[in-house]
């Protein structure tokens, strides 16, 4: 009896290997975990909520539609984290999530963040979804780092090349504040203007706190600029503006990136000649499906969608894709999955990258500040 026993235990056994040679089914969990890191809490927390609600609301869909991986009822559960819009934090915040065995991460904003964090996650190949677009992010050769917008280089070229053939200005200055994101598109934008032959002549690196300008807006005036292209962020906008108001120096155009594309930025339009802001992160009512999400983000959460949420909205859905093509919740495989994919993203349209993670569609728009809101003025990938 005790001989037949063992026969029988040794067939289950061998039964369980084959299956699990054939299918690999028992690996795939009941629950995969997905980090969502964004700056959670500090000036840019509004953002990082707002990116982190497009995330929740495609991970609620999936989940109440059934999501499976290889027919094998699958939930979703994301992992918040808290990157403060501090490198070092986000260090800090992205060791946590690795620890809590994500299988993908959609993160960070700040570029600065996602160069230093990336090499974590690709120690543990697990692939990185930023819409950071710092040119960098991508150029740091792991295969897990993804953009899910257009890059400063594209961004820049906009700036550039908007500013020179539209603005009709004689004599620019270039102001570019001190973070990874700041220098990146800034220097891009010197090199767009010097190509268009446009004379430079100022050309000031400010720190990403800075809101006294006096001095620089004297420095300005006093060298006859009559357009300005920064790199600031929203708040130091309104700042310089306020400086050049006090000049009575106001008779200029000035045109930022996308780190002021946003409602509090319009102030410092008021006075100013022109105001115009580019971005690679498109509004949602943009797009023709654009619409439809809006509503669904308003009735959960109660508010407006404010940045972009409709990214981390589709970056969401092209990662179930990938789990779903790579049949297994092995980051080497959604990472492999992903790098082949040309998924349709329910907002945006089809994503897809290139060998380095750069994403194929990326577009920059060119917008204008008027009558207290933005309107587009131009918009391409071939800037």
């Amino acid at each position: 009896m005790s001989h037949l026993l063992r026969r029988s235990a040794i067939s289950a056994t061998l039964a369980c290997v084959l299956v699990l040679a054939l299918s690999g089914c028992n690996r795939i969990p009941d629950t995969i975990k997905i980090g969502v890191i964004h700056p959670m809490s500090g000036a840019r927390a509004p953002i990082g909520q707002d990116l982190f609600n497009g995330a929740k609301l495609a991970a609620d869909e999936l989940n109440k539609a059934g999501f499976k991986i290889n027919g094998k009822p699958v939930t979703i559960e994301l992992v918040m984290g808290d990157d403060k819009g501090n490198i070092e934090a986000g260090k800090e915040a992205a060791q946590k999530l690795v620890e809590q065995d994500v299988v993908a991460v959609i993160g960070h904003y700040n570029s600065g963040i996602s160069i230093a964090t990336a090499p974590f996650y690709a120690a543990k190949n697990i692939p990185q979804l930023a819409i950071s677009t710092n040119p960098k992010f991508t150029q740091l050769g792991f295969p897990t780092t993804f953009r899910t917008v257009g890059n400063d280089t594209l961004q820049a070229a906009a700036m550039a090349s908007f500013a020179a053939s539209e603005l009709g200005g004689n004599k620019y200055a270039v102001i570019a504040s001190d973070s990874a994101y700041g220098k990146g598109l800034a220097e891009g934008a010197i090199a767009g203007l010097k190509k268009a032959n446009k004379s430079i002549v100022l050309a000031p690196t400010v720190s990403e706190k800075a809101v006294a300008f006096d001095e620089l807006v004297a420095q300005m005036k006093q060298a006859g600029v009559d357009t300005i292209v920064t790199s600031m962020s929203d708040f130091q906008v309104v700042a310089l503006a306020e400086s050049l108001t006090k000049a009575a120096y106001t008779d200029v155009n000035l045109i930022g990136g996308d780190d002021m594309f946003s409602n509090d930025a319009l102030k410092a339009g008021k006075n100013l000649k022109g105001l115009y802001a580019t971005s690679p992160v498109l509004s949602a009512s943009e797009y023709p499906n654009g619409g439809k999400f809006i509503e669904k983000y308003k009735a959960t959460f109660k508010i407006d969608p404010f940045y972009g949420s409709h990214y981390t909205y589709d970056a969401m859905y092209v990662l179930s894709e990938a789990i779903k093509k790579s049949g297994s919740a092995d980051p080497v495989k959604i990472t492999a999955a992903l790098s082949r994919l040309s998924g349709f993203a329910p907002v945006t349209g089809t994503i897809s990258w290139d060998a380095a993670g750069e994403q194929r569609y990326g577009t920059v728009g060119v917008y204008i500040s008027r009558s207290g809101k933005w309107e587009l003025q131009q918009r391409s990938d071939r800037w």
